[in-house]
């Protein structure tokens, strides 16, 4: 069964959360994370991509940028931003976006649990991408990002936390993307026992929604501490580390596009008559259409767009990868007429969060930067724990959730 562990949380000073709280490391590269940090120097990105505030030219995986990421964390602390709770709390963070509210608990994950696959992974990770999490968790000492779970929905859950946020709240702030944050501290000490013990009785796995590496960087980080320690024990904080857990039936995932940047070779017509050997192809006009349903993509192709549906001989529905609409155009389009064989790798391929819209698809095509957009119909919750369930894997660039998590509203020190 899960483990949850409540934590002794540094968290900001409530007139400071909203300019502490950031979004995660990885939505932003390091341009745009010192656009954004400008002018805020309480803003997380310094501890998250401390880069921001050395030279532009450093390397981001140098010695220099972690020790500042230390440096800059440290401060906060020694200046009375970031405070320690005195007793072990659980939390939690609910998120506002389209008029929709989910309520995520905030507690330490269990590293056994990643180990053991108790905690369910649904993409590969990359070392590279693992190695520098690792080497932020090692020097600063804290999960200083929380990461995104999903479990599977559980009633007296929902009403222990429904009690809770019937309470004002510790934090409550709308940022710029118009996302409203709302963060709650559980000090009942029966409340939080009772949600440790149905996690532990009622709850088998979780599941990573978003965040692989930092979980991965996380959960090796704590073994490693496991391993080296003669005095282990398996009640140190390094057993454990920083998560949000979302009951499944609340979250979001959106769209995930692709664009590509040449036909391969052929003519709009030749490129036409390949695919519809696999879709029943229509034509939609210049305005922007949008996948009705599953096994139906739009398509953006020299100023017109497309509805594109798979014949029913090339669907899959015995194979839980094998069904997903990212499969499906792999197989049909951008690999035999495409020749688009490795979505890591491949410079002809770009991918768009559905968060931008599928004006931005236009956009792309519209200038001549890409050749043909391809959108879908997102993948669904119960599909990703399906896949997570059965050990497999999903393609690149499948899942993106929305609101993402922001960074520094809560830390956990290791």
């Amino acid at each position: 069964m899960a483990i949850l562990k409540p934590f002794r949380g540094f968290r900001p000073l409530k007139k400071y959360a909203k300019q502490i709280a950031s979004r995660p490391y990885d939505v932003l590269n390091s341009e745009e994370a010192r656009e954004e940090a400008t002018g805020n120097p309480f803003s997380f990105l310094h501890v998250v991509k401390p880069e921001i505030d050395l030279p532009q030219d450093i390397d981001h995986y140098s010695p220099a940028v972690y020790n500042k990421g230390k440096e800059n964390l440290e401060k906060m602390i020694k200046d009375g931003t970031l405070f320690q709770d005195k007793e072990e709390y659980l939390y939690v963070y609910a998120q506002t976006m389209w008029a929709k509210t989910q309520y995520g608990l905030v507690g330490c994950a269990g590293v056994s649990d990643y180990l053991n696959n108790n905690i369910k992974k649904h993409e590969l990770t990359r070392p590279d991408k693992e190695e520098d999490r690792k080497k932020h968790i090692r020097i600063t000492g804290f999960n200083a990002e929380p990461v995104f779970f999903a479990y599977p929905q559980h009633k007296e859950i929902d009403e222990l936390v429904k009690r809770e946020v019937e309470n004002k709240p510790e934090y409550d702030f709308t940022s710029v993307d118009g996302i409203g944050h709302h963060f709650w501290v559980i000090k009942d000490i029966t409340t939080i026992k009772r949600i440790v013990e149905i996690f532990n009785t009622d709850i088998p796995f979780t599941y990573v929604a978003d965040g692989h590496h930092r979980t991965a960087a996380a959960a090796l980080v704590g073994d490693e501490k496991r391993r080296a320690d003669p005095n282990h024990s398996g009640q140190e904080e390094y057993n454990y580390f920083l998560a949000v857990h979302f009951p499944a039936n609340q979250l979001r995932i959106i769209d995930y596009n692709r664009v590509v940047k040449d036909l391969n070779g052929l003519n709009t017509t030749e490129f036409l008559g390949k695919i519809r050997k696999s879709f029943e192809i229509s034509e939609k006009g210049s305005q922007i259409y949008k996948p009705s349903g599953k096994a139906n993509f739009s398509m953006c192709l020299e100023g017109k767009w497309y509805s594109l549906s798979a014949k029913p001989e090339v669907l899959n529905d015995r194979d839980p990868v094998g069904k997903l609409d990212v499969t499906l155009l792999s197989k049909q389009i951008l690999e035999p007429v495409l020749n688009i064989m490795d979505l890591r790798n491949s410079k002809r391929i770009d991918f768009v969060g559905g968060i931008r819209g599928l004006e931005e698809l236009k956009k792309r095509v519209d200038s001549g930067e890409m050749k043909v957009a391809f959108a879908l119909y997102p993948v669904t919750m119960d599909e990703l724990m399906e896949i997570a369930d059965t050990g497999n894997i999903m393609p690149p660039k499948t899942t993106w959730f929305e609101p993402k998590l922001r960074s520094g509203l809560v830390l956990h020190q290791i």
